[in-house]
Order: C-alpha cells, then structure tokens, then sequence
C-alpha cells in the first residue's frame, strides 16, 4: 500500500467564502449571508477587529461547548433558510442549533474528486453513502452517473436531502433515502451480499441511531471499517473516510483504511481538510482524512 499525505483544500466555491478568522471566531458567507461562528482552532488574530466585523447572524455557544447553544440574528430580514449552490448542485443554508448551516463546505473537495472518478470509470457505478447528512455528496455522484443508496440517523436530513435532489433537477437519478443506524446497516448488506464500487463515511465523535442506537467513533470506527469491506466489488473505485473533533492524526486515519484496503493493492491519500482565508492566505483547518483508490 502506497501513502501520501496532502492538503485537501476546498477553494472551488463561488456562493460560500470564509472572509476573516481570528480570537476564536469566524466571518464567514453563505450565499447571499454573512455568518459569525465560533472556532476553537482559531487562536490567530483577525485581519480586521471582531467588532468591525458586519453579520446578519451570529452563533452564541453554551459555556464549554462550542456544538450547542442559540443564534443571534443581527438583521431581522434575514430568512431562516436560503437558496445555495455549488457547480450545478443546488441546496438551502439553514441556521440548526448546533451552529452549523445544513452543509459542510469543506466537503467540496470530496464532492468534486467522486464525480471524477465515477465519470471517468467508464461502467455503471453503486455508491453507499453513510452518515450522508443533506445529501450533497449523494447528489454529486448521482449526477455522475452513479446509482447511490444514502443512509443517515435523521428523517429530517433525509428529507432535506429529497428536497435538495428535487431542487437540482435531479428526480431521475437513483438515490435510496434510508433512515437506520449505520452499524446495523451495513451488516445487514452484508449477509444480503449487496455491493457497491465506492464506500464515502463521514462519522461524527458521538452519535445515536434511529432507535437510539449509541454511536462513539473512538470505540465503533474499527469494526465499521471492517464492515465496509466485504461491501466492496472485487474491483473497487474508492473509499472516502473523514473524521471530526477526535483523538486522531490523519495518520492513523490512513493507516486504519489501507490496512482494510491491502488486498485490493492501490494506494492511500491522507491528510488535513481546510478552508482558504479570503485575501490573507491563511487556511482554517476543519477535519482530517484518508481517501483510498485503486490507482
């Protein structure tokens, strides 16, 4: 198995830019809004004064948890959600009460690198999309080509990923919206013998199933990825993996894949997910990853 480690770098949006950072905070636009949210990574000075900053919200978390807490909306006409979109994929921001927006911008590197890889495979393509959140890595790889089953905990992203389909043009697409606990899951198609040519998981630290199954990255991860393998065609495209907030480096994040990944030979990227800083050329860093391809 072949490593190499690189920056995966989101710097191909047009309706999202990270304007200044700086005192543990973020300026951040999302389409037509401006947004403050706090950062924990963020222990630089901004390009301009906090208080110069113009918003038309701003996210004020709890003591001691930067997750949770309520939003402070700065411009009273500010809708609750809005129209977004990335290369042709078209969504809604929407302000949750764990301070993130419905979509995780730095994904688009993902995003953009599935859609290759299916388009350039050259044959009918299965993806399996775990904890798919709204959608937008589901969407691309439908828009690809490929026929997706898209699994995520919450009706309610499911649903917003439906509508975000609908919104894209693309009702005739195959994408399956499942509501189910990804463990329970994947060992299901495991004894049905269901496979498919890439595997994209993006597991949160903690989470908690449909039937308030217990999710917690640092004890499930391994056996997840043991799981995902005999999921696998014989010739598989690529597995995407990233992880947030926890006691890892991408390292081991690399290693633990291409250790599942060995028989199919191939090779292993890993690294930092980071978005760019509008004009100063500083990077926000907001994940870590290790993404596996046959060549």
């Amino acid at each position: 198995m072949k490593y190499d480690q690189t920056l995966f770098l989101a710097d191909d949006w047009t309706d999202y830019a990270l304007l200044d950072s700086g005192d543990g905070l973020k300026l951040e636009r999302f389409g037509n809004q401006t947004i403050i949210r706090p950062d924990p990574q963020v222990f630089w000075k901004p390009q301009a004064p906090v208080k110069s900053w113009k918003a038309d919200a701003w996210f004020d978390a709890k003591a001691g948890d930067d997750e949770r807490g309520q939003w402070r909306k700065l411009n009273p006409k500010a809708p609750d959600t809005w129209p977004m979109e990335w290369d042709g994929l078209k969504f809604k921001a929407r302000r949750t009460p764990f301070r993130h927006l419905g979509v995780f911008q730095e994904h688009s590197i993902h995003w953009a690198y599935a859609r290759e890889q299916i388009k350039a495979a050259g044959r009918p393509t299965k993806v399996l999309n775990l904890f798919g959140y709204t959608g937008m890595m589901s969407l691309a790889c439908a828009q690809a080509g490929a026929e997706v089953v898209h699994l995520d905990a919450s009706p309610k992203s499911n649903g917003f990923g439906k509508e975000h389909q609908e919104m894209s043009g693309l009702q005739d697409r195959t994408i399956r919206w499942i509501a189910d606990d990804a463990m329970k899951f994947v060992a299901r198609e495991g004894r049905r013998g269901n496979r498919y040519d890439a595997i994209i998981l993006d597991p949160p630290k903690f989470g908690r199933g449909t039937k308030n199954e217990t999710w917690r990255f640092e004890e499930d991860f391994p056996a997840l990825l043991d799981g995902i393998v005999p999921l696998l065609v014989d010739n598989p495209l690529f597995v995407i993996l990233t992880a947030y907030a926890v006691r890892l480096s991408h390292i081991a994040l690399g290693q633990a894949l291409g250790d599942r990944m060995a028989p199919f030979g191939g090779r292993i990227e890993m690294g930092e997910m980071a978005i760019p800083e509008q004009k100063s050329g500083r990077m926000l860093p907001t994940a870590i990853c290790a993404r596996w391809q046959a060549k």
